[in-house]
């Protein structure tokens, strides 16, 4: 029988949506705008849609027109090589990886990455080792990461017979702490072994002096950024460098492993996007990020008088292993409101009664994503409301004065310290059952549990499940967080070896 349900018409909920009046602190970085900079200039995307015919070059075999535009981009960064990735910063950590660590090998990779990298792992099975970041307790989130550990796992890897083929490290993170990457990359030169910075979320760090250094003027060997989380580029587009002086990095291997996780078919939209996003910032960024620098500067200012509510500030610097901070991330943490607002209520609030989306939320805390498109209005709307929030929370009866005690204090950064069992590709070719989470301590996950946004997994197929990690996802449920990568979508159960 002809199945003669509507169409769920996703194309007319997306124009309903944007014509509203909420307004973006979220990816992608051009914020919907068409009315400045080259936007306003763009053509319909399906006037220039093609292939690869006569004279247009192919992203998988580039020796003209492509290969010409990613050369100059390698020469606005800095870089040896520049490569354009039409399947996001995912594919280049996929690529990364693989190319730089052989099939069984082992890496040294940050506990707080990407999901992409632990994918990366278990196809090409990968032996973890993992350094874990430092916490910055006052906010509960994530801190830095320090380069005397990297050193000393490096150190005891080297009198093994399987010592690391790379190290992965995310910086800046979701939050934008931003480790010391020059000092890592120096430890790693010298035990060369190469460096791999998932940079995502720091595309435009290379543009204003008032953000920190990129990773790859930091001396990183591949850095891997998204145009479309900070800059005013299509949702998928991002940038793999990789460092001119390196000497580390098979660029043929590399370059093989891209066309296996790069479409076939890359978009020609998505290609110009990518080269005249980079060609506006090269013109126009020190003016334009001069201008967007003064206006947060201006809006942090203004909610340094919160009472209830924090901001993450540059005072944070020095401690935790943060080397940096990159001030476009808003974060605004609620454990000073104790007892009375999660993140994910902040969150409901500023949705419903404000109408202003946030990139997402933790436990005790929201992100907004700020970029130079953000219009004055917009960031005067966030100001506005987390001001009136503030003003709520500090005129009503006060329940602590002080941070909330641990765990619940940690849970946005909580990542336990594991105990693998069996290397996440091994564990999950085994078989499984699903259980309840409250039944599952003392067994091996089948499955990954990580919130999206981040994507940072907090359990790993094979890993241990303890009880600290039963009760951490069940903190997550209780707080309404976005928990993702169970087969169980209530997150009630989770898949375990047999």
């Amino acid at each position: 029988m002809e199945d003669r349900r509507p169409c769920p018409r996703l194309y007319r909920q997306l124009d309903e949506y944007c014509r509203s009046d909420v307004y973006p602190f979220h990816m992608p970085g051009h914020k919907r705008r068409m009315d400045v900079g080259f936007t306003a200039e763009f053509p319909n995307p399906y006037s220039i849609d093609l292939t690869e015919i006569d004279g247009f070059d192919n992203l998988h075999h580039a020796e003209g027109i492509l290969r010409e535009s990613m050369d100059w981009a390698a020469s606005v960064y800095g870089a040896g090589r520049t490569y354009y990735l039409v399947n996001g910063s995912t594919c280049g950590v996929l690529a990364a990886i693989c190319a730089a660590v052989p099939r069984g090998g082992t890496i040294l990779m940050a506990r707080n990455c990407h999901k992409s990298a632990y994918h990366a792992a278990s196809l090409n099975e990968l032996n973890i080792r993992y350094i874990y970041p430092q916490i910055a307790e006052e906010f509960g989130l994530q801190g830095g990461l320090l380069p005397q550990d990297i050193e000393e796992m490096l150190i005891s890897a080297d009198e093994t017979s399987d010592p690391p083929a790379a190290v992965f490290i995310t910086s800046p993170t979701y939050d934008g702490v931003v480790s010391d990457v020059r000092g890592i990359a120096g430890v790693c030169r010298r035990y060369s072994v190469p460096l791999i910075v998932d940079e995502a979320h720091g595309a435009h760090f290379p543009f204003g002096e008032m953000f920190p250094a990129s990773a790859l003027e930091m001396g990183a060997d591949i850095v891997i950024q998204s145009l479309h989380k900070t800059l005013p580029a299509f949702t998928q587009t991002a940038l793999l460098h990789v460092r001119a002086d390196s000497g580390l990095i098979d660029t043929g291997r590399l370059e093989y492993y891209l066309q296996v996780f790069q479409t076939s078919s890359p978009s020609y939209v998505l290609m110009a996007g990518i080269e005249r996003c980079i060609e506006y910032m090269a013109d126009k960024r020190r003016g334009e990020m001069q201008r967007f620098a003064a206006r947060l500067a201006d809006l942090r200012g203004r909610l340094r008088r919160m009472e209830r509510l924090r901001l993450l500030d540059r005072d944070m610097i020095g401690k935790a292993g943060v080397y940096d901070l990159d001030i476009s991330k808003l974060v605004v943490s609620t454990r000073y409101a104790a007892g009375r607002m999660s993140g994910s209520e902040l969150a409901e609030i500023l949705r419903r009664s404000y109408h202003l989306e946030m990139e997402m939320c933790g436990a005790d805390y929201v992100t907004a994503i700020t970029t130079l498109m953000d219009s004055r209005e917009g960031l005067a709307r966030l100001e506005a409301a987390l001001l009136e929030i503030d003003g709520k929370l500090s005129s009503g009866p006060a329940k602590a004065d002080s941070a909330v005690p641990a765990p619940a204090a940690s849970a946005s950064a909580a990542l336990p310290r594991s105990q693998t069992v069996l290397p996440i590709y091994e564990a999950q070719s085994r078989p499984v059952r699903a259980i309840p989470f409250e039944e599952a301590a003392g067994c091996i996950s089948g499955e990954y549990v990580y919130l999206y946004p981040p994507g940072t997994p907090v359990v790993v197929p094979g890993e241990l499940l303890t009880e600290e990690i039963i009760g951490l996802i069940r903190l997550y449920r209780e707080r309404r967080l976005p928990i993702q990568g169970l087969c169980d979508h209530t997150a009630a159960a989770i898949r375990v070896l047999i």
